[in-house]
């Protein structure tokens, strides 16, 4: 879909019902967070958007450019009160399995292009690309740019 490879498909990770539920929200919280919160797809679409050209390289060998748009991690951490110096697990709504979470460290949750996806060239994501959000970031494996986040936990 999108043009984009994908090697898990959200009926394969068993997020279909979660990721399309009306009722989605992103929490971030987490000890990091001084104000916890919880944001509705249409809130997440109203924050400041980012686009960024990224890759994602996967370690089955293949790697596909595209241009993501979405809200930087490093404002949803500075919303929730979280000072720059602090680290986040990106959880998704995978409930288990190698792809239900990764780390951003200090670097990588403060640059400018790392994001919550909310679209791929212009359109919304496609629900196998991590519909609602998904982590997408400069220098990372693309088994760590986690799908279908449903909470960003800072430490």
């Amino acid at each position: 879909p999108q043009g984009i490879p994908v090697n898990k498909s959200a009926a394969g990770a068993r997020v279909i019902p979660a990721a399309t539920a009306s009722d989605y929200a992103l929490v971030v919280n987490g000890p990091g967070a001084a104000t916890p919160l919880r944001l509705t797809l249409d809130q997440l679409q109203a924050l400041p958007q980012h686009t960024a050209d990224l890759p994602i390289a996967c370690v089955e060998g293949w790697s596909a450019g595209a241009t993501w748009t979405g809200v930087r991690v490093r404002d949803l951490l500075a919303m929730a009160g979280a000072t720059p110096d602090r680290e986040v697990v990106v959880h998704s709504l995978q409930a288990r399995g190698a792809y239900a979470k990764s780390e951003l460290n200090v670097q990588h949750a403060q640059h400018p292009d790392t994001l919550l996806a909310l679209s791929i060239g212009g359109e919304p994501l496609h629900i196998d690309h991590g519909y609602p959000c998904r982590l997408i970031g400069p220098n990372r494996p693309g088994v760590q740019q986690t799908k279908w986040v449903g909470r960003l936990e800072i430490t």
